[in-house]
C-alpha cells in the first residue's frame, strides 16, 4: 500500500500541510519498503486547478491512500474515482501521522471544502 501525506518539506520530521492541493511536498509512504520518497508539488503555485493536478500526481504515483487537512471538491471527485481513500489530518508531523493512520486513529474525509480553500484570503481579496 503507498499512503501519500501533504507536507510542508521533504523530511519525516516536517509538519503536514493542511492544503492538498497547494501543499508543497507529498511524503509518499510504501508500506512494502517501508520508504519514504519525498515529491515536490510543483502544482502548489497554480494560479488555477491545484487541485486536480495535485490529484493526477497522486493517482500517476499509485497512491492508496491521501492523508492531509483539506481537499477541495475537484481534486476529492478525481481522488475518490481512482479509489483512493482521504483521512484527516492535524498539524502533526508526517511521521505522527503516518502512526497516527497505522492505528486507526485517523477519520475518513467525506465531504469537500470550497474551492480555492487552499489560496485563503488572497482570493476573496481578489490579490
Amino acid at each position: 500500500m503507498k499512503i501519500c501525506i501533504s507536507s510542508l518539506g521533504n523530511q519525516r520530521n516536517s509538519s503536514v500541510d493542511l492544503r492538498f492541493g497547494r501543499c508543497k511536498y507529498f511524503a509518499i509512504y510504501d508500506d512494502e519498503t517501508k520508504d519514504f520518497e519525498f515529491i515536490e508539488n510543483e502544482n502548489s503555485t497554480a494560479n488555477n486547478g491545484a487541485g486536480i493536478a495535485s490529484a493526477q500526481e497522486v493517482i500517476d504515483n499509485k497512491v492508496d491512500v491521501v492523508i492531509t487537512g483539506n481537499v477541495g471538491p475537484n481534486a476529492m471527485k478525481l481522488l475518490k474515482s481512482a479509489g483512493i481513500k482521504i483521512y484527516e489530518a492535524d498539524g502533526n508531523t508526517v511521521e505522527e501521522v503516518l502512526n497516527m493512520f497505522k492505528d486507526n486513529k485517523l477519520k475518513e474525509i467525506e465531504k469537500s471544502v470550497n474551492s480555492h480553500f487552499g489560496l485563503g484570503n488572497q482570493h476573496r481579496r481578489g490579490w
